[in-house]
């Protein structure tokens, strides 16, 4: 008799995905999924997804959800969250949401050390609106609307949101991982349920960012897209825990 030894985590629906082959939301969905399993922590969970791939979230993850406007996941978390001390509550947000329209947002939560955790998906490009330069696109790196690739004259250098972050008091936990290979999605699935951990011991506001692949609007196959997310994305945006608080494994 064959033995079961890898199954869908019970907080994921039963669904197929929607997801452009090679892109990254579908692994970090089940690192989500897996972390909210381990610690037992769905039936109160309410996520809070923006506009943008990520909030097609709650397709995939079976808790409550909240769709709040382009950029103010962390304010409406932030509400949630203190109408709602004992529920768990996260946010799941991409880079042209949570590092263009909601800077005010996530730093301003971060600072005051909200108890919610967010995990920031950064794959450097505006995915569902077309393929547009984002705050995160590289220097070099074309989009619809840099064709010739974002320079910094024009456009400006990428915005860091971990180091950018982390001159804050209030983060309890900053951590920035990626999940291209097997090693690395094992380091982020310890990172997602370390912020989730923190949250549950009222440590504050916990953060985790997620390098991620793009293939479709980055103009490539998916195994190039994983390697061009190693050799370009890392270099600038390095894997590190930036903070994390004592005790918490």
């Amino acid at each position: 008799m064959a033995k079961i030894v890898f199954t869908r985590p019970k907080s994921m629906k039963d669904v197929v995905t929607h997801y452009c082959p090679g892109c990254h939301h579908g692994i970090i969905h089940r690192l989500v999924g897996e972390a909210l399993d381990e610690l037992e922590l769905a039936p109160k969970t309410i996520g809070v997804a923006p506009v943008g791939c990520s909030v097609f979230i709650y397709d995939y993850i079976d808790t409550d959800f909240i769709q709040a406007s382009h950029g103010r996941a962390p304010a409406v978390a932030t509400g949630v969250k203190r109408a709602l001390p004992d529920k768990f509550v996260f946010t799941y947000q991409g880079d042209g949401d949570l590092a263009a329209i909601g800077t005010a947002e996530i730093i301003h939560a971060a600072a005051r050390g909200e108890n919610i955790t967010v995990i920031f998906v950064n794959n450097a490009i505006y995915g569902m609106t077309g393929g547009q330069s984002a705050p995160t696109t590289l220097v070099g790196q074309s989009s619809t609307t840099t064709p010739k690739g974002r320079t910094s004259q024009n456009d400006g250098f990428p915005i860091q949101v971990c180091e950018m972050l982390n001159t804050l008091q209030g983060p309890s936990m900053i951590s920035r991982v990626a999940v291209q290979t097997p090693a690395q999605v094992i380091r982020a699935k310890k990172a997602i349920r370390r912020a989730f951990q923190c949250q549950v011991e009222g440590r504050g506001f916990s953060f985790v960012e997620v390098l991620s692949a793009c293939p479709t609007n980055w103009g490539m196959t998916p195994l190039d897209a994983g390697k061009w997310l190693e050799d370009e994305m890392i270099p600038y945006y390095p894997l590190k825990d930036f903070r994390v608080p004592e005790g918490v494994q």
